[in-house]
């Protein structure tokens, strides 16, 4: 379900305020952010931010193409890493 357009984006204040300070220093250094459900703004495009993914801080570099996601969409939870291989000797017997 979407976010009434009234209300307007969700964006943790903390998170404005790091890319703030982030721009304004001129370094171009890891925001770390806890916040996947924040929405991306046109401000936060060329930072790069450390999302969680309930393991570790995955980099993702904000471009225009994701304005209007949300970071959790590029910081996947699951990795799928093949199905197991089959176990011939126990078919035999």
């Amino acid at each position: 379900m979407a976010r009434s357009v009234w209300k307007g984006p969700f964006v943790d204040g903390y998170l404005l305020k790091k890319a703030e300070t982030s721009r304004a220093s001129g370094r171009n250094e890891v925001i770390k952010t806890w916040s996947r459900r924040s929405t991306i703004l046109p401000q936060f495009v060329g930072l790069t931010f450390g999302v969680y993914n309930g393991n570790k801080f995955l980099p993702v570099l904000v471009t225009e193409n994701m304005i209007g996601h949300r970071f959790g969409e590029f910081a996947p939870t699951r990795f799928f890493h093949g199905h197991t291989a089959a176990d011939k000797k126990a078919k035999r017997e």
